[in-house]
C-alpha cells in the first residue's frame, strides 16, 4: 500500500502545487531515461505475499498488530485490514536453485509467523479471499491503525462522494454498499517484481499483460465473497469496485477506473507514468522538499517521491515501479495478478510459470503482442477471472493463417505456454530440477482441471449436500483448506470435500 505517511489535512492549493511537482518528477524521469542513468541488468526478482489471519473456526481474527509484535521481523508488515499481514522475500537473482531457495525461505517465514499467530488463537492463511469474511468484518473500524490507510480511505471516499456500490454477478450475484474502502482488504494477492532495463521494459510489461489471463486461469483462488459464490477469481472486480472514485455518471462518461488493466500495448516505460498523471487526480498530495531537476543538475539521483506515491494509488495489474538501490535508479515491472496460496509449492509454481513465460515471450521474433489485439488480452483477463481453469481464451493462431482463435485455457497452457515457460527458465539459467518440479505442478492443474478456486467450490457444494448451512459450509471449507495448506502438498492433489480420497479428473 505504499510508504508510510502522516495524517494531514489538504487545502485547495495543495493539489495544484502537487500537480506541478508531479510534472517536474516526470521530467526528471525522462531525463534519467535520456541520460541512460538506470542500473544495468541484474536479473533480480522479488516476491511479496498478502496473508489472512483466521482462527481454528475459520473466521477472521482482527489481530495483525498483536501478531506483528510477536513476529518482530521486518519481513512482515501490516496490510489494509486488521486481519491482514504481508510478507516480503528479499530480492533474488534468477538462476540455479532459486525456486527451491524461495520455497524454503517462504516456508520458514510462514511457519514462524503461524506459530506466533497461534499464541493468540489465530493462524496464517494464504488464500485469495477468506471465504468466511462478511460485510461486518469489512468496515472502517477494521482498517489497520496506520495513518496511510486512514488517509487513503478518507481521500478515496471524498473523491467518490457517495457509498461504494459492489455488484458482482457470477455463479451467484452479490450486491451491497460500503461507506469505506475496507472491502478491498478482502483481496490478498502476490506481487512479483522483475527489475528490467529501460530498453526491455516495454517488452516485459507487454508480455506480462498478454499472459495475465493464463496466470489467473491456472492460479484462481478466490471464488467466494461475503457468503456468495461469484467469480472464480473475485479479487479484480472487488478491487475495482471497492476503490472506484467514479460515481455512476463519470463511469457512464468512460472515465477510467483507478484499478485498471490498461488500454494499449506500450513502447517504453515513460508512457505508463505519463498516463497515470494524465488520467488520475492525486489522492495523496503530499510533497517533500526535493527539487528533482535541481538534484539532477547537481549530479544526484532524485527520489521522485511524489511520482512514486501517486503511482502507488493507480492500481494497474502490471504496474511500473521506479526505485533506487545503492544510489542507482532502476525500473521494475510489478505483476499483481495472482491471488495468494494455496500452498508454498503452488505459489512457487506460479512464480516459475510467470518468470519463465515472460522471458520466453520477450525473446520471440514475432512477439505475441504484435499478433494479439490488446482488446483480446483485456477480454481474456475478464473471462479468466470469471471462469478460472475452465475459461476459453483468445490466442494467436499458429501458422500462416494469422488471427486469433478461442482455446480452452488448460489446453493453451499445457500445449503452448508451458513449453515456452520451460525455455524461458532455461534462458534464465534455472536448474532443470526446479524447472520440472514447479512447472509440473502447473501441468497437473491443467490435466485435472483443478486449482484453488475449483477445489474450494467443489468442497463447499459437497458440504452443502451433506446438510450444512451456507455459513457452516463456508467455515468447514475454510477449515479444511487451512489443514491441507499447512500439510503443503499442491492443490491438485488435495482430497475433494471435507475428507476422503483424491478425485482425479482429466
Amino acid at each position: 500500500m505504499g510508504d508510510k505517511v502522516a495524517a494531514v489535512a489538504f487545502d485547495l492549493s495543495d493539489r495544484d502545487r502537487y500537480r506541478s511537482k508531479l510534472q517536474k518528477c516526470l521530467t526528471g524521469l525522462e531525463r534519467l531515461l535520456d541520460e541512460e542513468r538506470f542500473d544495468r541488468p541484474q536479473n533480480l526478482m522479488g516476491l511479496e505475499i498478502e496473508l489472512n489471519l483466521a482462527g481454528p473456526d475459520g473466521l477472521p481474527r482482527m489481530l495483525n498488530a498483536q501478531v506483528l509484535e510477536r513476529i518482530a521481523s521486518r519481513d512482515f508488515q501490516t496490510e489494509l485490514g486488521m486481519f491482514n499481514l504481508e510478507v516480503n522475500i528479499a530480492p533474488h537473482r534468477i538462476g540455479g536453485r532459486v525456486l527451491d531457495q524461495l520455497a524454503e525461505e517462504l516456508r520458514t517465514g510462514l511457519n514462524y509467523a503461524h506459530r506466533k499467530a497461534n499464541e493468540l488463537g489465530a493462524g496464517i492463511v494464504m488464500i485469495g479471499i477468506l471465504p468466511t469474511l462478511n460485510s461486518a468484518d469489512l468496515t472502517s473500524a477494521h482498517l489497520s491503525d496506520v495513518d496511510r490507510y486512514a488517509l487513503l480511505n478518507e481521500q478515496i471516499v471524498a473523491a467518490r462522494g457517495e457509498p461504494f456500490a459492489l455488484d458482482i454477478e457470477g455463479v451467484e450475484r452479490l450486491t451491497c454498499t460500503s461507506a469505506s474502502i475496507a472491502p478491498e482488504a478482502a483481496c490478498t494477492s502476490i506481487q512479483l517484481h522483475l527489475q528490467v532495463t529501460p530498453d526491455r521494459f516495454a517488452d516485459v510489461w507487454n508480455a506480462a499483460q498478454a499472459i495475465a489471463a493464463a496466470q489467473v486461469a491456472v492460479g484462481a483462488n478466490a471464488p467466494f465473497l461475503f457468503g456468495r459464490e461469484v467469480w472464480r477469481e473475485s479479487r479484480p472486480p472487488l478491487f475495482l469496485q471497492s476503490t472506484d472514485t467514479r460515481p455512476p455518471e463519470l463511469q457512464a462518461q468512460g472515465v477510467r477506473p483507478r484499478t485498471w488493466f490498461g488500454e494499449r500495448w506500450i513502447t517504453g516505460p515513460l508512457e505508463l507514468f505519463e498516463e497515470n498523471l494524465r488520467y488520475f487526480p492525486a489522492l495523496l498530495p503530499l510533497m517533500d522538499a526535493e527539487d528533482p531537476l535541481a538534484a539532477l543538475d547537481a549530479g544526484e539521483v532524485p527520489h521522485l517521491g511524489e511520482l512514486v506515491l501517486h503511482n502507488g494509488t493507480v492500481y494497474r495489474w502490471n504496474r511500473p515501479v521506479y526505485g533506487i538501490a545503492d544510489g542507482v535508479p532502476h525500473l521494475r515491472v510489478e505483476n499483481r495478478v495472482l491471488p495468494a496460496g494455496p500452498t508454498v509449492t503452488d505459489v512457487i509454481a506460479n512464480v516459475a510459470f510467470y518468470y519463465g513465460l515472460v522471458r520466453a515471450l520477450c525473446e520471440e521474433a514475432r512477439p505475441v503482442w504484435s499478433r494479439l489485439p490488446f482488446e483480446a488480452a483485456a477480454h481474456n483477463f475478464d473471462v479468466a477471472c470469471r471462469h478460472g481453469i475452465d475459461a476459453d481464451l483468445r490466442w494467436p493462431r499458429r501458422g500462416r493463417l494469422g488471427g486469433t482463435a478461442e482455446v480452452p485455457a488448460a489446453d493453451l497452457v499445457r500445449e503452448e505456454l508451458l513449453p515456452l515457460a520451460a525455455a524461458g527458465l532455461d534462458a534464465w539459467g534455472v536448474a532443470p530440477a526446479d524447472r520440472d518440479l514447479y512447472l509440473g505442478v502447473i501441468e497437473q492443474r491443467c490435466r485435472r482441471r483443478v486449482n484453488g478456486a475449483s477445489w474450494q467450490a467443489r468442497t463447499y457444494h459437497l458440504a452443502l449436500e451433506s446438510g450444512l448451512t451456507r455459513e457452516a459450509a463456508l467455515a468447514a471449507t475454510t477449515q479444511r483448506y487451512c489443514e491441507l495448506m499447512h500439510e503443503g502438498e499442491p492443490v491438485h492433489t488435495w482430497p475433494v470435500g471435507l475428507s476422503g480420497p483424491v478425485a482425479p479428473r482429466g
